[in-house]
């Protein structure tokens, strides 16, 4: 019984103790304040409208966001040997990376059989290619690279320019095989 109570005592002691060591929420919203705290502290500044549109660049599937240029297949592939063929293979049949180039018969993913819309092929080059240098590419060279990719996977004539207008028209094979999340407020079961 008497080690039970000195354990209670002990308990409330240090809760008693730790309680009062912190500081009362009208300490907390004053205390920055008090001081010689600056109202800045050197470091970052607003960013400027322009600086935000450089990064806001997304592309819906609908082609909502693609910027103005145009391409077409045989310049694609010009630039694909520049600067994408040591990654993704010669004619896109993939190498130190993934296989871009492939129907359904292939067991890889590739744009050919999985990719849901084309839009999303100009988003992601125009993002993250090439490996070495992500964003570094002028938007005549994502199409023409579109144009080819789509060309080497038979999905559009070789002769086709591509551009905002034609981008969002190409039907990819694998388009109505991805269920769109619709989810609002949490996740709901479907």
């Amino acid at each position: 019984m008497i080690v039970k109570n000195k354990l209670y005592t002990a308990i409330l002691f240090f809760i008693g103790t730790f309680w009062s060591c912190q500081p009362s929420p009208k300490d907390v919203l004053i205390r920055p304040r008090e001081g010689n705290y600056p109202e800045s502290f050197g470091f970052g500044r607003i960013v400027k409208e322009n600086e935000i549109t450089q990064f806001a660049i997304s592309v819906a599937p609908n082609g909502k966001g693609l910027p103005a240029g145009n391409g077409n297949a045989k310049e694609g592939a010009l630039i694909y040997q520049q600067k994408c063929a040591s990654c993704h293979g010669k004619t896109g049949e993939g190498g130190v990376y993934d296989r871009l180039v492939g129907d359904h018969g292939v067991k890889e993913k590739t744009i050919g059989n999985y990719w849901p819309y084309a839009t999303t092929l100009f988003d992601y080059i125009r993002r993250a290619m090439p490996y070495n240098a992500p964003g570094s590419l002028a938007n005549d060279e994502v199409y023409h690279l579109t144009a080819y990719l789509l060309s080497a996977n038979s999905l559009i004539a070789d002769t086709l320019h591509i551009n905002s207008i034609t981008l969002p028209k190409v039907k990819m094979p694998n388009r109505y095989k991805f269920i769109s999340d619709d989810r609002r407020d949490g996740p709901m079961i479907k």
